[in-house]
């Protein structure tokens, strides 16, 4: 909780521009973050938002339900629960375990309201009708961050043998087989998309002979999701490899399933401390996952230090050197650390080229950062980041989720006091993640845009 004590650290509130103000509703969150102080201490990560949300959508698939343990606090996830309650799931909440009882399943067809507002929760689409023979399902929404289209998942389900109709923006989907049930193909994906790996993934489990997914997408969240449809009683085998085999089977069963720790969340912290020029441990990890983060954390000058099988502390240098920086699919650089790394290339020394190849419209976040002092030459989806010796404070605007946390770590490092507008973003992927900064020395709190209009 923050203190009056540390409330007192902070200036008056900053001024926002009117063009900011009027993206913001009334009494909109903010986050007010004091740069410059520095952080230690140890970090906690929580489950894996971009496992989680695939899990959910996998419980689907059994006719007795699931538990899964390390979920974390997201509105993500509670929106993703929401829809599972419209289609007749019960589900209940004990700390980080959720029990969801899909034993009776009540209608095939989410409501547009609640789809429209994440994307994550077209995966459901696959597991609804793998298991009910039909399903409707809105296009889906989220981030601004590219078109993302569903053409791979359209095109694997009628490989699947599904009749799939898109109507006034409902994708409407039914097994044409005279028992309701897919039948096993061998499909391959155009690219290696998570989103239709996973979808083809689930709706493959319960098919009536054997299916190969070649191209598939390798993420540790991919594998994460067969292992459970593993200990629900699929045979999956293949998952983390670019070619994925499941041979279907006439029902899942009730299974108890850990989720993986959020890489993403551990790879933002570790850039928190490499641009703050601090030490911080985190735990619970899995190194490999992370390997192409802190492959760059090393080339830049930042030592990371593996403690455990779980846990690694970075420790921040003094002098950083510029590096490029290439998204590419799994094992290759994640675009969901583009963001972040960006912010760090622009205290680095020299000339760093960020390349955006996984979504088009990625880059939002660098008019923020240069309104922060940054000095980013933008051209298409390629970023030429040119260090300078400090960044300042200044009000800015998230555009995404994984902007908005850029934004975050920027500010820690700034001069002065730097304003974050946006956070639905924010709330949407990083759970509790004020309070875990605060916890290892950051200055910031989040209150409201009663501000004076500059």
């Amino acid at each position: 909780m923050q203190t009056m004590t540390d409330r007192h650290d902070l200036a008056t509130p900053t001024l926002l521009e009117a063009s900011q103000m009027s993206q913001l509703e009334p009494n909109a969150p903010i986050l007010r973050i004091i740069g410059k102080a520095p952080l230690s201490g140890h970090v906690p990560i929580s489950g894996a938002k971009n496992s989680i949300l695939a899990l959910m959508a996998g419980t689907l698939l059994s006719s007795e339900g699931c538990r899964i343990r390390n979920v974390p606090y997201l509105a993500d996830v509670q929106r993703m629960g929401d829809i599972l309650e419209t289609l007749g799931v019960k589900i209940s909440r004990n700390g980080e375990v959720l029990d969801l009882d899909t034993s009776n399943l009540t209608t095939n067809s989410a409501p547009y309201e609640l789809v429209s507002k994440m994307r994550a929760s077209f995966f459901a689409l696959g597991s609804l009708l793998a298991r009910l023979g039909s399903a409707r399902m809105p296009l889906p929404g989220g981030c601004a961050i590219g078109a993302r289209p569903v053409e791979l998942h359209v095109r694997g389900l009628q490989a699947l043998g599904a009749d799939v109709q898109i109507e006034h923006g409902i994708v409407i989907a039914h097994a044409k087989s005279r028992n309701g049930r897919l039948q096993g193909a061998r499909i391959y994906l155009d690219c290696p998309s998570v989103g239709a790996t996973e979808t083809l993934m689930m709706a493959a489990t319960l098919t009536e002979g054997e299916t190969i997914i070649e191209n598939a997408a390798q993420e540790p969240e991919v594998v994460d999701l067969a292992n459970l449809c593993r200990a629900m009683g699929a045979k999956i085998r293949g998952a983390g490899t670019n070619t994925i085999f499941i041979d279907g089977v006439d029902k899942l069963h009730f299974a108890d399933f850990t989720a993986i720790p959020d890489r993403i969340e551990a790879g933002t912290f570790m850039v928190a401390a490499a641009i703050t020029r601090s030490t911080l441990s985190m735990s619970p990890v899995v190194p490999w996952h992370l390997t192409a983060a802190i492959s760059k954390l090393q080339d830049i000058g930042v030592t990371v230090r593996q403690d455990s099988d779980n846990m690694i502390t970075v420790i921040g240098g003094d002098r950083y050197r510029a590096v490029d920086i290439e998204t590419l699919p799994y094992p290759g650089f994640p675009t969901d650390m583009q963001a972040q790394f960006m912010a760090l290339l622009t205290v680095c020394e020299g000339n760093g080229v960020v390349t955006e190849t996984v979504f088009e419209n990625r880059l939002q976040h660098v008019a923020e950062l240069n309104r922060m002092g940054a000095n980013i030459r933008l051209k298409n989806n390629v970023a030429v980041v040119t260090g300078v010796p400090q960044l300042s404070g200044a009000p800015v605007m998230a555009t995404d989720l994984r902007a908005s946390a850029a934004l975050v770590i920027a500010g820690l490092a700034a001069d002065g006091e730097t304003t974050v507008m946006g956070l639905h973003h924010l709330d949407r992927g990083y759970d509790r993640i004020e309070e875990k900064l605060r916890n290892v020395g950051a200055k910031l709190y989040r209150t409201t845009a009663n501000v004076t209009v500059s």
